[in-house]
């Protein structure tokens, strides 16, 4: 009994016409023949809410499960899938109400549906998590009622379902597709010219209409007695690091996501455009102390171990120690190596702290500084000033957008290289500084 109760409701269906009643009852005080026709209309919904409770509580009733893929892409949207199936012989209406995460912070979920009897329905909702890691979801619960609409019986499914969210392995696929296709520059990625022969020997060849005629090889072709040609391949098997500052400037918002989270989704799918390339790629995270490291490897599934290691990666409240970072790359990256250093700078001052270190590092490896431009502020410079303190805050504005700029000039006359980016179009840029570097052989 105590079970029938609890699944039961009331629809707003039956409270409507509970009050027309009680206004007819008022009404009938006056006029006296209209009292025993509203005690037959009582009669009568009495009727029809047992009729509705004996049908919705006949049968199989209401088959239901939530479909969830293995993991969520973080800042993508994800496809959530409810399949019903109606095991009445009846039509019903079906008010569907999903428990998502606390993390979505969305308490007002809701879904109709109507389907035909013995038939079976399939709806569909997106998700979009900012954040990684886990994401539980609670009850399924449908609440189904007959074309009467008088009650309703709530079916409870899928209890709890928890769904990891990684980083975004959507972009990381996207920029895969387009690293292999023809359209680079439909997504922003440039083709680089590439600047002189920085690439390994592979193989002899006959010259044909088009070589380089810089790559003939003359003691090949005294043999030969025909023209004969280097022929030469991109260098591979160099080792490329994404290193991640995830200290507290790193957990800034930009459009609900974590710059952190920015730097995690760009170094996935960077890595992957570099195995493709066919150097070695690997992991570090640091902020006052060196976090996970993932020495460099050029096998294709080392994604996998970096896609493990970025998961569970977040900021913490206090500042990076870029001498710790110094110390830890000179003891562990022997080999010149790429290094993608995602991190940020809001002021000058905070830059210059930090130079004697990434000199340091910058004389023995190719050091990439990737700091974000602070959209806000540019939206703040680009508004109209209208009254005075507006023009203060435009001028401050505009002070610490000539300070970034001051700071990349300092960064490449110390020959270290910049990308001072969006943090929207991190990835694209990204891409764009590591394809320079391999045409003009910087590594």
């Amino acid at each position: 009994m105590f079970k029938f109760l609890k699944s039961l409701y009331l629809s707003k269906r039956f409270f409507y016409v509970i009050s027309g009643i009680v206004l007819l009852f008022l009404v009938s005080y006056w006029i006296r023949p209209l009292y025993g026709i509203v005690w037959l209309l009582v009669l009568g919904l009495v009727l029809l809410l047992l009729m509705e409770i004996s049908m919705i509580y006949s049968g199989k009733g209401l088959e239901g499960n939530r479909l969830l893929p293995e993991k969520f892409s973080n800042s993508d949207l994800n496809d959530v899938i409810v399949q019903l199936r109606n095991r009445y012989r009846f039509t019903v209406r079906v008010d569907i109400i999903d428990e998502l995460p606390v993390q979505f912070q969305k308490r007002d979920f809701l879904r109709k549906a109507k389907i035909p009897g013995k038939h079976s329905q399939t709806l569909e909702y997106m998700v979009r998590p900012v954040d990684r890691g886990e994401y539980t979801f609670g009850n399924l619960n449908c609440y189904v009622s007959s074309l009467i609409g008088l009650v309703r019986r709530r079916y409870t499914f899928d209890k709890e379902q928890m769904v990891k969210v990684y980083p975004s392995f959507i972009q990381m696929k996207k920029y895969d597709f387009m690293a292999i296709d023809h359209r680079l520059s439909y997504a922003g990625l440039k083709k680089i010219r590439r600047i002189g022969h920085t690439m390994e020997f592979e193989q002899i060849k006959e010259y044909v209409v088009g070589d380089d005629v810089r790559t003939v090889n003359w003691k090949a072709t005294a043999k030969h007695a025909q023209l004969m040609v280097n022929q030469y391949q991109d260098e591979k098997m160099q080792p490329v690091y994404s290193i991640i500052d995830t200290s507290r400037i790193m957990k800034m918002p930009f459009n609900e996501l974590k710059l952190v989270d920015y730097a995690i989704n760009s170094s996935l799918a960077f890595s992957n455009i570099a195995l493709k390339k066919g150097d070695k790629v690997g992991v570090l995270d640091f902020s006052n102390k060196i976090g996970n490291f993932i020495p460099a490897k050029a096998k294709k599934t080392h994604l996998n171990n970096i896609l493990e290691s970025l998961y569970n990666v977040d900021t913490r409240f206090l500042d990076a120690s870029f001498g710790k970072l110094q110390a830890f790359v000179k003891q562990q990256i022997t080999q010149r190596s790429l290094l993608m250093l995602y991190t940020n700078f809001e002021h000058i001052s905070s830059l210059h702290r930090q130079m004697h270190y990434l000199q340091a590092i910058a004389k023995k490896h190719v050091l990439v500084v990737v700091f974000f431009e602070n959209t806000e502020l540019k939206e703040l410079v680009s508004d109209e000033a209208e009254s005075i303190p507006e023009i203060v805050d435009q001028t401050i504005a505009r002070q610490f957008e000539f300070d970034k700029k001051v700071m990349v000039l300092e960064l490449q006359q110390r020959g270290i290289q910049t990308v001072l980016t969006p943090p929207e179009d991190l990835t694209v840029n990204t891409i764009n500084k590591y394809l320079e570097i391999k045409a003009r052989g910087l590594l």
